[in-house]
């Protein structure tokens, strides 16, 4: 079906108007408020963007102190998928004007939150990131994926095989882009490749334990 030229403009208007609401699918509201009081600040050195899910989100449960200064700026979104995140790339990161990106995804993509999708595809949104921070001078940490042997809420997705491959993928990609890879998958693995019961209490999302141990890799390896 086609639409008039004065069609089109009446529905742009109604749009900006705010009289037609347009879902939010990257959830660019999330944080709009809190950029901006950021960004008002004096330019901060050596910023630290954590960039991800809800694995990144809760990190600032677990560990307060860690996100207790102006430096390091906790950006997960719980139940993100990677092509969800590279919508809000721009906001989210880019006009935060940090020194490096610490970007943790994936998972979620493996569950389908947004739909099926490829591990190939996968990475292909995770290296648009890192192309992106690298054309802002942003310093990029890519981190594997955590183990999981079952998603809690998508039972029967099998995701162990997926997530091991999709890691060294990653793993690959930044190797031969000069890029820091954290390994978090290799400490945190049981013998089914899920995630050990000590770090996780639903199989998933780290623990305070589990926190700890992934602080831990990452102070070790960046």
């Amino acid at each position: 079906m086609a639409f008039s030229k004065s069609k089109i403009k009446s529905l742009f208007a109604f749009i900006m108007d705010g009289k037609i609401k347009v879902p939010d699918w990257g959830y660019l509201s999330r944080y709009k408020d809190e950029n901006a009081q950021i960004t008002a600040l004096p330019f901060e050195e050596k910023r630290v963007v954590f960039f991800g899910d809800s694995i990144t989100a809760g990190w600032m449960t677990y560990d307060p102190k860690l996100f207790g200064n102006k430096k390091n700026i906790n950006r997960g979104i719980n139940g993100q998928t990677t092509s969800q995140m590279l919508i809000r790339f721009k906001q989210d990161v880019i006009e935060l004007k940090p020194e490096t990106v610490i970007i943790l995804a994936g998972t979620n993509d493996i569950a389908g939150n947004t739909g099926l999708i490829t591990i190939e595809n996968i990475l292909e949104n995770l290296k648009s990131m890192c192309e992106l921070s690298k054309a802002n001078s942003i310093k990029t940490v890519l981190c594997s994926i955590l183990p999981a042997f079952d998603y809690p809420w998508r039972k029967g997705m099998q995701p162990a095989e997926k997530i091991e491959t999709l890691n060294t993928m990653i793993r690959q990609y930044a190797l031969e882009n000069n890029i820091v890879y954290v390994d978090y998958y290799s400490a945190m693995a049981d013998e089914q490749k899920g995630l050990k019961v000590i770090y996780s209490d639903d199989g998933v999302h780290p623990n305070k334990e589990g926190y700890q141990i992934m602080k831990s890799i990452l102070d070790s390896t960046i």
